[in-house]
């Protein structure tokens, strides 16, 4: 299926990560011009999205150089594996995961708005997590939770613009994801089959979908949310 995606730019901040590379390489086969950006600035932009300043400058740096913005995925954050468990609910790793994440997919889509907002069409995904739905890390289920409620408070505000905002809320992630779903728990997914959802809502096929927070990798087994 053709996405439509031939020409768009994408900027995906974090794209030296484990998702951000997938969907990088996903967009790519979909002849759309990827842009990565990270805080090493390997293989792309500069891109730290703690500072408000280098969120503007990469943002500006895209329309300079590729003229237009039709989208932009938020992967950045630092990896689950590195927050500490004996502090999830040491409210300094809290505060310095929410603005790692949250406040950092917030920099960024707020940057990437005006110019979405002028050319009548844009698309925002955010990547958060499905420990958003769950207790018991007190860290994680902050920062992803902020992150989907950002999300849709932007979509909100964007609505009738032809800017969309969505989040993504993988399990976890793994290159041999199991089929098996433990009860309680969410299902393993791909950071490709991850980059597969993301292209198409990045894409124009995704029409007015807005607002939502989609999981993947099945979400908690066992767990009803309305």
């Amino acid at each position: 299926m053709d996405l439509g995606l031939n020409n768009r730019v994408v900027l995906v901040v974090g794209g030296t990560g484990l998702i951000g590379a997938a969907v990088i390489d996903r967009l790519r086969r979909e002849g759309a011009v990827p842009v990565s950006a990270s805080r090493s600035g390997r293989d792309g932009l500069v891109l730290d999205v703690r500072d408000d300043a280098s969120v503007t400058h990469a943002i500006e740096t895209v329309l300079s150089d590729q003229g237009r913005l039709d989208a932009l995925v938020v992967t950045a954050a630092p990896a689950a594996q590195t927050l500490d468990p004996a502090r999830q609910a040491d409210p300094t790793q809290v505060l310095e995961a929410f603005d790692a994440k949250a406040m950092g997919f917030l920099r960024a889509a707020n940057a990437a708005l005006l110019p979405m907002t002028r050319a009548g069409y844009g698309r925002i995904v955010g990547v958060s997590g499905q420990n958003a739905f769950l207790t018991g890390n007190l860290t994680g289920s902050v920062r992803n939770a902020a992150l989907i409620i950002a999300a849709k408070n932007l979509a909100d505000a964007a609505a009738g613009s032809g800017v969309t905002v969505n989040t993504v809320s993988p399990g976890f992630v793994t290159a041999d994801a199991a089929t098996e779903v433990a009860p309680g728990a969410p299902g393993e997914t791909t950071p490709e089959a991850i980059a597969d959802l993301i292209a198409f809502l990045v894409s124009p096929l995704a029409g007015t979908i807005s607002g939502e927070s989609i999981a993947i990798g099945h979400r908690i087994r066992g767990v009803t949310s309305l």
